[in-house]
Formats: C-alpha cells, sequence, structure tokens
C-alpha cells in the first residue's frame, strides 16, 4: 500500500548543479542549485530565488557555466550552497578552487569540475515556478580524465554526485544497470 506524502519536491536523483559566473566587478561565484536540468537538446532551465547574487550577476552578465559536482570536491561544492556571495566577499576564494574566463561566454569556468557546460542566458524573468532563467547550452568542456576511448563522457569516471531530497544528503552516481532503449525492447514483442 502506498502512503500520501502531500506535496514535496521529491524526485531522485536531482543533480548537483555548479552555476558559475560573475558579478559587476569581474569576481567569480559559485552557487549549488538542485532545482535546474536539461530542457532541451541545447537548453538549460534554472530554478532559483531573484535575492541570489547568482540571479544578479545572470541579469548582469547574460553568461554563465554549468558543473556537474563532483565526488573529489563535494566539500567546495556544499560550501558553494552554504555560502552567500551576498553576505561572502571571498566566497570563491575560500574554496581554494580555480576559475578561468569561458572563450565563449562571459563566465568562469570552474577548472576542478570535470564537466562544464557554457551557456548564455536566451530567458530570463519571473513565471509560476519562481525566478527561472533559460540558458543555450554554447559549449561543453569535459576533462580528458573522465572521457572514454571514443571521447565520450564516461559516467563511471565523472563519479558525479546527487542530491537526494528525501533525506537532504548527497549521494554518487555512477553504475551502469542496462543499455537505454535497449533493456526494455523484450516488452516490444509481447
Amino acid at each position: 500500500m502506498k502512503k500520501d506524502l502531500g506535496v514535496k519536491p521529491y524526485l531522485y536523483p536531482m543533480p548537483v548543479l555548479m552555476i558559475a559566473t560573475y558579478d559587476e566587478d569581474g569576481k567569480v561565484d559559485v552557487m549549488n542549485m538542485a532545482w535546474g536540468g536539461i530542457c532541451s537538446s541545447n537548453m538549460v532551465a534554472l530554478n532559483l530565488s531573484e535575492g541570489h547574487k547568482t540571479s544578479e550577476n545572470l541579469k548582469n552578465t547574460g553568461a554563465f557555466t554549468i558543473s556537474v559536482a563532483d565526488v573529489a570536491h563535494i566539500k567546495e561544492s556544499d560550501f558553494f550552497g552554504i555560502a552567500s556571495a551576498n553576505k561572502m566577499n571571498d566566497k570563491f576564494e575560500r574554496s581554494g578552487m580555480h576559475a578561468v574566463k569561458s572563450e565563449k561566454v562571459n563566465a568562469p569556468i570552474v577548472e576542478e569540475y570535470p564537466l562544464t557546460l557554457e551557456c548564455k542566458v536566451v530567458e530570463i524573468g519571473n513565471s509560476v515556478s519562481g525566478f527561472r532563467v533559460v540558458g543555450e547550452i554554447v559549449g561543453v568542456l569535459a576533462d580528458e580524465s573522465v572521457l572514454d576511448e571514443s571521447g565520450n563522457v564516461d559516467p563511471t569516471k565523472l563519479n558525479a554526485t546527487a542530491y537526494d531530497t528525501f533525506g537532504r544528503s548527497y549521494y554518487t552516481m555512477g553504475d551502469k544497470i542496462g543499455q537505454a532503449w535497449n533493456i526494455g525492447m523484450d516488452f516490444m514483442d509481447k
């Protein structure tokens, strides 16, 4: 029997996304966010509070990068969700991480994260879901260490993390359990 849990944001897994922007002075800001993801083949959607420093930066620069948080940097990633750049001027510096400017958009690339999407803002504003940003993916960068022999990202090497909305915890991702669009083919013949 199923139990009614009410209305809660219970989906799993949720990606742990690191949104990197520049502020008005060109200072790096990184935010840990869970309410976002791919919304089209070349688009991402972010839902966040308009009060975040990142939201102000997105309005001013029209650009951002998204990195996938990995296990090796989960402490820094969590810190980016705990600390507010509105209150902590040296937030990025405290993490000990490093950034370089994207060649495609006016946003930083955090060097330690193994996978980064470079995005330009194509839609921004308030909607029924709150403050929403839609970005067009204009480039994807991956460390060679997370690529397979064909040059594609290998999830087992990426060692990405997922956010657990049930218990507010992080989990690691990576074990392959089947091939998409294939493992369920047995049901096609019924």
